[in-house]
């Protein structure tokens, strides 16, 4: 793999969530403020996503006290906590720049009509599962608690086989009483 790939690649997160343009989403962004940090929420329409891999980014548009206020948000971002969906919005069109020409209730895309808010994560990379270890059983466990352990196993066993008997038996018995019944008549 290519040295920028590989840092790229250890940078992205494990998951990001599917946003489309047209949905109003709240993005949870944290904010350092001298030695503070905290949780700021910017609600609005996604006018558009653009870009791939570490550079993915997506636009949200509100409008703040009869001002429209557009921010730009790294997907990938540490910065950005979460992103949640709040309406799902009906668009024909890749980039929704002329809502920057609309004012008042036209500025919102109209909402798909029964649509589901789901919160669909996409898997950039998988996670790697580290296998565990078989650890040696230790000397000087309690002898109470393996038969405990042994007793319930073959409990279930038993029971396992009893259920699969029965079934058995009965789909054997059944053809057999229809057969004596036909050479009886």
């Amino acid at each position: 793999m290519d040295i920028i790939k590989s840092i790229e690649h250890e940078q992205l997160k494990n998951k990001i969530p599917e946003l489309k343009v047209g949905n109003t989403v709240r993005v949870h962004v944290k904010i350092k403020e001298g030695n503070k940090e905290r949780i700021q929420v910017f609600e609005g329409v996604i006018i558009k996503t653009q870009g791939g891999g570490l550079n993915q980014t997506f636009t949200v548009r509100k409008i703040s006290y009869g001002v429209g206020v557009e921010k730009t948000f790294l997907i990938h971002s540490p910065l950005v906590e979460k992103v949640e969906v709040v309406r799902v919005g009906k668009a024909r069109r890749a980039k929704l720049y002329y809502l920057r020409d609309r004012v008042g209730k036209i500025a919102k895309p109209k909402e798909k009509v029964g649509a589901r808010i789901e919160t669909n994560e996409v898997v950039v990379k998988e996670d790697l599962v580290e296998e565990p270890v078989a650890e040696e059983p230790a000397v000087e466990s309690a002898p109470e608690e393996a038969p405990a352990i042994e007793k319930t196993e073959t409990v279930t066993e038993e029971v396992v086989d009893t259920v699969k008997e029965e079934p058995v038996e009965a789909v054997k018995e059944a053809p057999e009483a229809k057969k004596e019944e036909k050479k009886e008549e």
